[in-house]
């Protein structure tokens, strides 16, 4: 049974559209709704990403900044690399440091959301393996 799709669909700061700019680096389908773009007076970016069941992003470093999600909806993960997986609900606040590889994205049986504001550059590297994310304890 997939959990949350009606809680993520009505959020507060509005669903968006399929994310096909970044598709390349994610795994399932992503939707965007951007809230604050990057100006000359402001170097963030706030968007809401909303993320299908199952979808997560590719393991990143965010460089010459950082990064915070504010989780608004459903359920969903977040790892940094040598640690293991913590699992998100509504309220949770991560903090991510520049250099620290992590991902994020849904769990396997929920819709996600999260706000995510960030400063800085993005490095996009290799999926969450199908292997790595089916290991997660209580994806299901």
């Amino acid at each position: 049974m997939i959990k949350n799709e009606e809680a993520v669909k009505n959020d507060l700061f509005g669903f968006g559209d399929l994310n096909v700019a970044f598709t390349k680096y994610f795994t399932g389908d992503s939707y965007l709704n951007g809230l604050v773009a990057p100006t000359g007076e402001i170097d963030i970016n706030v968007s809401n990403v909303n993320f299908e069941p199952g979808c997560r992003n590719n393991w990143h470093i965010h460089h010459n900044g950082y990064q915070i999600l504010l989780v608004t909806a459903g359920e969903g993960w977040y790892q940094e690399a040598g640690q293991p997986a913590q699992r998100l609900t509504p309220g949770d606040v991560i903090v991510i440091r520049p250099g620290v590889k992590h991902w994020h994205g849904a769990t396997n049986d929920s819709w996600f959301s999260h706000l995510a504001i960030t400063k800085g550059t993005s490095e996009w590297l290799e999926p969450v393996s199908d292997e790595e994310y089916a290991q997660l304890g209580g994806n299901d």
